[in-house]
């Protein structure tokens, strides 16, 4: 595998000169709407700080011979802030509207697919009611498969992998795993949480028709603050298997609980190094914790030397990577598009590839569907070869299999309309 950081070249060489240069200087103003406060609001924090982090780094344009300063080949400077949207639809809404009265024209939102599915709708609305005051949604981390299919939006981009392509991954690599025999399914009780659910038990009654779903739970999102009754229920059924969507304090307090009431299988998950996951895990997790997504603590190169400048500075883990594509992917849909106009910058987005930390991925035109790697990892002792310790745990997730774009990716049913 190869896990190198490459810089953005493809793209902006293709770039004319005069394309190149229209924006530079610009001020592009971005609003991410996340929770940062209440019990989730920690994954929001640490979030902010990595868009603040890398708005620095890809804000003028690209210095030559630096790849620690890359740039973007329009030479816009990028501007964010954050609003605290409590993971409600309803606050979120109001913090849309904040952004826009302030003129803002592309928001950032990840946490809560349920969140997403509200600001699709409210943005569709917004641009079609407001023609030249349009709206961009950049989608970082919510991954309910919907939004990109029946509810895809030609003003929605979505920088994650979603739950059909990250479960075609996880389904394979379960396959294989012969001692997997009975699975448990415990999820949040939203829409990412039933896709999570719905989406295993396809692949696997595909792929593994003889392992067993032995118990499936749906929980209120953000409020179990004790899953020691959730992990009973496990033991009883004696799965070997827990699949989980869970993310922040869920998947924390589910990892805490199994580890102090002596469950032993296995964890297969999305979010195992998000705030406060790996703390929860401690060495108890090893071997035994995975983790399917588009990167990991341990990508080499450039990343590395920039996970070890972030941690530095702010005394946290990066670990969203979709923070870095995003702003590729804008600074050379700007430069293709020579402004920063909405619907320019939308239309020059589709179908754009650029090279990034783990080689070339594309916004896929049909759904607005990035298409990427993903890597199954494994909790471990932090060693010589995968030495990025998280929270100071001497722990790790370290790569087992690695599935390239054609793998990973899933068929659309997006029937876009486009302006």
């Amino acid at each position: 595998m190869k896990f190198a950081l490459k810089v953005v070249v493809a793209t902006a060489a293709a770039l004319c000169v005069s394309a190149a240069f229209a924006q530079k200087g610009e001020v592009v103003k971005i609003v991410r709407i996340d929770p940062l406060t209440g019990i989730l609001g920690p994954v929001g924090v640490s979030q902010l700080k990595g868009y603040q982090f890398f708005a620095e780094k890809y804000s003028g344009l690209p210095v030559a011979g630096n790849p620690g300063q890359p740039g973007n080949p329009a030479g816009v400077k990028f501007e964010i802030t954050g609003i605290d949207n409590k993971l409600s639809p309803a606050e979120s809404l109001n913090a849309l509207k904040a952004a826009m009265d302030q003129g803002v024209r592309y928001i950032i939102q990840g946490n809560g697919s349920s969140v997403a599915l509200a600001l699709v709708d409210a943005v569709n609305k917004h641009n079609e009611r407001n023609p030249g005051k349009e709206v961009i949604y950049l989608n970082d981390s919510a991954v309910d498969p919907d939004l990109t299919n029946s509810k895809c939006s030609f003003w929605h981009f979505r920088f994650d992998a979603d739950t059909s392509m990250k479960m075609e991954a996880m389904g394979g690599f379960m396959a294989e795993q012969k001692d997997i025999k009975k699975v448990y399914l415990l999820n949040q009780n939203y829409s990412h949480g039933h896709q999570v659910a719905k989406y295993i038990k396809e692949v696997l009654a595909r792929k593994r028709p003889d392992i067993q779903i032995v118990g499936e739970d749906l929980h209120p999102l953000a409020q179990v603050r004790d899953f020691a009754p959730y992990i009973a229920k496990i033991k009883a059924t004696g799965a070997d298997t827990v699949v989980s969507g869970n993310w922040g304090s869920d998947l924390s307090l589910l990892v805490k609980a199994a580890n102090e009431n002596g469950y032993t299988g296995k964890f297969f998950t999305y979010y195992a190094g998000v705030t406060g996951t790996p703390t929860a895990l401690g060495s108890n997790g090893a071997g035994r914790v995975y983790q399917i997504a588009y990167s990991h603590y341990n990508m080499g190169g450039q990343m590395d030397k920039w996970m070890n400048e972030f941690k530095k500075k702010y005394n946290d883990d990066f670990y969203t990577g979709s923070t870095i594509r995003i702003y590729e992917m804008l600074g050379a849909a700007i430069a293709k598009a020579k402004s920063t106009d909405p619907v320019k910058v939308a239309a020059a987005m589709e179908g754009l590839k650029v090279t990034t930390f783990n080689g070339e991925v594309e916004m896929r035109k049909a759904d607005h569907q990035l298409q990427q790697p993903l890597y199954m990892a494994v909790w471990q002792k932090a060693d010589k070869k995968y030495p990025y310790s998280p929270e100071n745990t001497g722990m790790t997730l370290a790569p087992v299999k690695e599935y390239p774009n054609y793998v990973s990716s899933t068929p659309t049913s997006c029937q876009m309309k486009r302006p």
